[in-house]
């Protein structure tokens, strides 16, 4: 029976280019999450996909001569075959232009308007006079008033969401031309209602926050301001309220919702009730947990704006509890950008040229999780060959013993059973309190504990001299090695799936220490990894 409800939410990469390895950096956490919550013993959904609406793919569909779809679907498969490669286990990975989740959402929209929550405003916004329309945030460039750098109006990757008032002067990016201010109609979503729930909500949670998460949300709540809801786009879902035929909901509204929309439909597939994830008043005897995974860009959607939402349908609706905002991955000290980069860095060309599992568990002890974090073919191989030197020498000098074909039967030593424990308690409490550093760091220490034990006990003179102390020696390091199989699989999955093969374990692993069947065949053909 599951212990906990749990929904893992990772963020819906933009489909305008290949997926890039710093979204790989910054959404491990979610696979991670997910992963070991199920070996837990309890009932997880994690959802993402691919954000299809805005400017972006529009443009390039004008530029191509094709319909805004075909440029989405191209990057769609792109992001599913490299989040296959490196082991993302999404229950769904959808995409925002669906029937299913454009229908759901104006379903959501219509409740928030009936409740008093959307609102007709007149405001000025940017109309270039040379493209003859109203242009997107964006689809125009400003300079941030915060960092001072040039970027594009939606969102700075200082982390700061410009206002009306900072879109003057604004540059159009389809001609180039300065845009001029206009009056226009707009639909707006009161976040202002909201501040006081907003501020508590963080407050009863900030525990499981990430300090980026915590501080962006409250220089955000110090200025809360009511947000324009919609776009005037042709690209997007479109808006159920009179007036607005001819605008779409701005991309961010609608691509959070892709979280519960993306519940409804795997719940639907799977034959069980969303609700019991998402409601407070369902399933009432577990615990619920929500999971925003993401990049530090996009905290105050996933703090705020999404939070303010749910609450306004007065439904009851479970409020995301963990923020699990990652820092940026670099390259030269910049950050890593699918424009900016090209295809240096594209996921996909990393999973095969290289170790997906140790990429993996790089990110996990060297990624961003607590600030920005450069990334290099060099400092990679360094952890891939520490990898190498250390765990897969501790499975290679145990398991394939000169002369060892069976494993024998001895008795596991007490002192390693009790560090075995001890790690399993270790990691499991630095996952609940998302630092996965320190988790990995955990399985580090046992793995060199696992050397220092085989090195100590010298099982090359044990084999000569005193058989039973060999066969002890040995059958403790595969004890060991059948638990990092365990203690591995949220971060390295391909690698514990590969030990549980070797020693005929449970195909399906779960967070307990578990023991190894004396008499096996050790059937290991080749090294657990090699080097770069």
């Amino acid at each position: 029976m599951s212990n906990k409800n749990v929904v893992v939410c990772v963020s819906w990469p933009y489909a305008n280019n290949n997926l890039h390895l710093g979204y790989i950096a910054s959404s491990l956490s979610g696979d991670i999450l997910a992963r070991f919550h199920r070996m837990d013993g309890d009932r997880v959904l994690m959802i993402s996909g691919s954000d299809s609406h805005g400017t972006k793919p529009s443009i390039k569909a004008k530029a191509q001569g094709c319909s805004p779809k075909e440029i989405v679907d191209v990057y769609h498969k792109n992001f599913v075959e490299a989040l296959n490669a490196f082991d993302f286990s999404f229950d769904r990975f959808g995409i925002t232009y669906e029937d299913y989740h454009k229908e759901h959402c104006k379903e959501i929209f219509k409740k928030l308007y009936d409740n008093g929550y959307l609102y007709e405003k007149t405001i000025k916004r940017p109309f270039c006079p040379t493209c003859n329309k109203f242009v997107a945030d964006t689809e125009v460039e400003i300079t941030c008033p915060v960092c001072g750098s040039r970027t594009k109006a939606d969102n700075c990757d200082c982390g700061y969401v410009p206002n009306e008032q900072d879109l003057e002067n604004a540059t159009c990016l389809i001609c180039g031309s300065k845009t001029e201010q206009r009056e226009s109609k707009v639909l707006v979503f009161k976040l202002t209602a909201f501040k006081d729930f907003l501020t508590k909500h963080l407050e009863d949670n900030k525990k499981y926050w990430r300090a980026n998460s915590i501080n962006e949300t409250l220089k955000y709540l110090k200025d809360l301001r009511d947000r324009d809801f919609s776009r005037d786009l042709d690209w997007g879902v479109e808006i159920p309220v009179p007036g607005f035929e001819d605008k779409v909901v701005w991309v961010w509204w609608e691509a959070l919702l892709g979280y519960l929309t993306g519940s409804m439909k795997v719940s639907e597939e799977k034959g069980f009730d969303w609700q019991d994830f998402w409601k407070t008043d369902h399933d009432t005897d577990k615990e619920k947990l929500i999971y925003m995974c993401h990049a530090k860009d996009n905290i105050v959607f996933h703090s705020l704006f999404l939070p303010a939402m749910l609450e306004g349908l007065h439904e009851n609706f479970v409020i995301p509890n963990r923020m699990v905002s990652a820092e940026y991955l670099l390259m030269n000290d910049q950050k890593i950008s699918k424009s900016k980069n090209g295809n240096t860095f594209e996921a996909l060309r990393w999973a095969k040229e290289y170790n997906t599992d140790t990429l993996r568990f790089f990110f996990t002890i060297n990624g961003p999780e607590k600030k920005d974090t450069n990334f290099t073919l060099e400092l990679y191989t360094n952890t891939h060959n520490e990898i190498v030197n250390k765990f897969g020498n501790l499975v290679n000098r145990t398991l394939k013993y000169k002369g060892l074909t069976n494993l024998p039967e001895g008795k596991i030593n007490p002192e390693i059973k009790a560090l075995v424990e001890e790690t399993y308690k270790n990691v499991k409490d630095a996952i609940l309190n998302i630092e996965f550093k320190k988790a990995g760091n955990f399985i580090m220490d046992l793995i060199e504990q696992g050397n220092k034990f085989f090195d100590e006990q010298k099982p090359w003179v044990q084999a000569k001299e005193n058989i039973d102390e060999f066969n002890n020696t040995i059958f403790t390091c595969a004890y060991l090695i059948a638990n990092l199989s365990n203690l591995t699989e949220p971060f390295m999955p391909k690698t514990a799936k590969k030990i549980r093969e070797i020693l005929n374990l449970n195909e399906t692993p779960t967070w307990n220490p578990i023991n190894v069947t004396p008499g096996i065949e050790l059937n290991i053909t080749e090294p657990l990894f090699t080097r770069i």
